[in-house]
């Protein structure tokens, strides 16, 4: 066996056998030398003498140059090893804390929380005409049709029975004029702890301009939801929605996002007057009325719209819990919401800017009906006129005049400047409450 040294590998094949002061090399080709052969004694002499040189030199070349590789890579593995066990028990040291200090789990949350959720079913009576036989034989009776039924979600907010929901939830049994329940409609509460039999509800107080409404049953030691601060929210956040999309059959559904967005502004919503909270969470019809949970497992809105249109998809909205509570704790006080300014018309959403430049008209709200004895109706404002300021500044929408109106207090006095039969007028409205 021979070692190769790198540096004078070449000359060892140029000059097998050599001596010099500092190295000795050997051949494995030995000449026989001219003398007599030597003795047993001699050869085993020479072979011993050989054999020491031979494993002096691998001896020494292991340790100069194999042992520091060999304990180097040790070491390294070594560290590797200290140092991948440190990151592992670092990584689980964190994961402990983490776990310890963060908020409930998912699963902890829909616990918590379902049971404050209700299913809202609501039965409108229905009616036809008969057949044409039926208008010849027997008059033309009406008979009486299965009711049709709407469902949606609750929340409660008081243990001794109020709950609130989206008002287009119970509105199909309103009328309208009396803002009573229909003959031969009804309201009915499923708690998720009694799913098999429903509480009669009795409308308490509803408003259409921002979609809520509070109805009651009785019952008593319900589990009142927990309310969060919707001021305190941020963008990126846990939201899980809790309710019944598609209805009763689907009572108690969780759904999990993130707050996409807040103050948003969502044109051609009934949710007028304040900005809502978008997420992705899954709302779908029958989570109207439902809550929008935090990782805390506390109420921070309630989920009223979703945009359901060709490109958009997991686009959901929720009413900011503090801006629904001042609007419930006033319909519960007062069965509508105090201060709250009455202007007292109805605009077309159709009228457009482009509608107005194709018509060569101002662009503004065009004013399709003015309630009777209302503020407007006592300035001047008729159906048929296109206001175009109201108090100094331009408006397009509806929602432009509420923004405006919320600045406002009762009995403030606003320019409302209108356009009627090719001519611009200005008008001065006295600002009233509403108690509708």
């Amino acid at each position: 066996m021979t070692y190769n040294d790198n540096n004078n590998n070449n000359e060892l094949y140029k000059n097998p056998t050599y001596h010099t002061a500092d190295n000795t090399y050997f051949n494995e080709n030995i000449s026989k030398p001219k003398s007599k052969k030597p003795g047993l004694l001699s050869q085993m002499i020479i072979v011993s003498v050989v054999s020491s040189i031979i494993s002096g030199a691998l001896v020494g070349s292991y340790f100069q140059l194999i042992s520091p590789a060999v304990n180097s890579a040790n070491k390294q593995e070594q560290t590797s090893t200290q140092s991948i066990q440190s990151y592992d028990s670092s990584s689980k040291a964190k994961m402990i804390l983490a776990a310890e200090s963060s908020d409930s789990s998912i699963t902890d949350i829909a616990e918590k929380v379902s049971p404050s959720i209700v299913g809202i079913r609501v039965t409108v009576p229905s009616t036809r005409k008969n057949n044409i036989f039926g208008n010849y034989f027997f008059n033309g009776q009406e008979q009486s049709q299965t009711p049709k039924a709407g469902e949606g979600s609750g929340i409660i907010i008081k243990n001794d029975g109020y709950i609130m929901t989206n008002d287009h939830v119970i509105a199909d049994a309103i009328n309208s004029k009396t803002g009573k329940l229909i003959d031969g409609a009804k309201i009915e509460v499923y708690l998720s702890s009694k799913n098999d039999v429903p509480y009669t509800a009795q409308v308490v107080g509803r408003d259409s301009l921002t979609d809520l409404a509070v109805i009651k049953i009785d019952a008593k030691n319900l589990p009142a939801a927990k309310l969060g601060n919707s001021d305190n929210i941020k963008v990126g956040e846990l939201a899980i929605a809790i309710g019944n999309p598609g209805g009763l059959e689907y009572m108690g559904s969780v759904t999990v996002g993130v707050i996409s967005g807040i103050n948003r502004k969502v044109e051609g919503t009934e949710t007028t007057g304040f900005k809502l909270i978008q997420t992705d969470a899954a709302i779908n019809p029958g989570n109207s009325g439902g809550a929008l949970v935090n990782s805390r497992g506390e109420i921070i809105g309630i989920n009223s719209v979703k945009i359901v249109a060709q490109g958009f998809e997991s686009l959901g909205f929720a009413i900011p819990v503090n801006k629904a509570m001042e609007i419930v704790n006033s319909l519960i006080q007062y069965k509508y919401v105090k201060g709250r300014i009455q202007l007292g018309i109805t605009g077309d959403i159709n009228y457009t800017e482009e509608i107005a430049k194709q018509y060569d008209m101002p662009a503004g709200v065009y004013v399709s009906d003015v309630q009777m004895f209302s503020s407007a109706y006592k300035a001047g404002i008729r159906k048929g006129d296109i206001i175009t300021k109201f108090d100094g500044v331009s408006v397009k929408s509806v929602n432009d005049i509420n923004d405006i109106k919320l600045k406002h207090k009762v009995g403030d006095v606003v320019s409302v400047e209108i356009y009627r039969d090719n001519e611009t007028l200005t008008l001065k409205v006295t600002l009233a409450e509403s108690k509708n």
